[in-house]
């Protein structure tokens, strides 16, 4: 006689812009065509903000695929404007944390759904990992970019110790210095200053979008296990390089 198993039930949680959800909800649907139960939370804005452009069928919940929403904690805003990214970084760790830790309690006493066996967090929501090591669940990381983009973050720490963040002055935008070698880099030898995110474009060590993607791109070396949104056949070196936490 055969044992039956208990449906695999993924907690989906992308960064709450359109270039996160979209790969996101890419990741939601294939997994859910292969058996999984799938909870996608959505931002309390994002949420309202679909409700407005596309309506309720935009969110409606199917036979093994939910959504569900957590707060973000960023100030009001236009609520038909997209918010700051840096703003978003800088409140959804202080703020979500909570609502996160409540909302995967809730779902795992729910009568008639699936205990949670794994969350995907998006790679710049990595509060996710803690509230699920808390809560003894695995935890997964999804970096919706490119894996090259993880791989230029993780350098910024190496841009400060090697001296060249933060820029002197601004001239240092148009005298050349933007050209300069970043000839360290494993698998991107041929990088330069002017191919590096565009926070490196900047004259101020405290710069919080700087550190907050730096602290992001070193909490993803942390995880269970860390997902890529990308093609070997696109980053073939990159891809080889196995990511990992000291």
């Amino acid at each position: 006689m055969a044992l039956l198993t208990a449906q695999p039930h993924v907690v989906c949680i992308p960064f709450p812009a359109q270039g996160h959800v979209n790969p996101f909800m890419q990741l939601a649907k294939l997994l859910h065509s292969r058996g999984f139960h799938i909870t996608f939370v959505n931002t309390e804005f994002n949420r309202d903000r679909l409700l407005r452009s596309k309506g309720p069928e935009a969110i409606r919940d199917m036979p093994g695929f939910r959504f569900k929403t957590i707060p973000d904690g960023v100030p009001p805003s236009n609520p038909n404007a997209t918010q700051s990214v840096t703003e978003l970084l800088y409140y959804t760790k202080k703020h979500s944390v909570a609502p996160l830790r409540e909302l995967l309690k809730k779902l795992n006493s729910e009568e008639g759904s699936p205990r949670i066996t794994c969350v995907i967090s998006d790679g710049i929501m990595c509060f996710a990992i803690k509230v699920a090591r808390e809560l003894g669940i695995p935890e997964v990381q999804f970096w919706t970019a490119s894996a090259c983009g993880l791989l230029a973050y993780l350098q910024f720490g190496e841009l400060v110790k090697r001296g060249i963040f933060p820029l002197k002055d601004e001239s240092y935008l148009k005298n050349g210095y933007m050209s300069k070698p970043l000839e360290w880099i494993q698998g991107m030898g041929h990088m330069r200053m002017k191919d590096m995110p565009s926070f490196v474009r900047n004259t101020d060590p405290e710069d919080i979008a700087f550190n907050r993607w730096l602290e992001e791109a070193r909490d993803n070396l942390t995880p269970d296990a860390l997902l890529f949104n990308t093609f070997s056949e696109f980053e073939s070196e990159v891809a080889a390089i196995r990511f990992s936490g000291s």
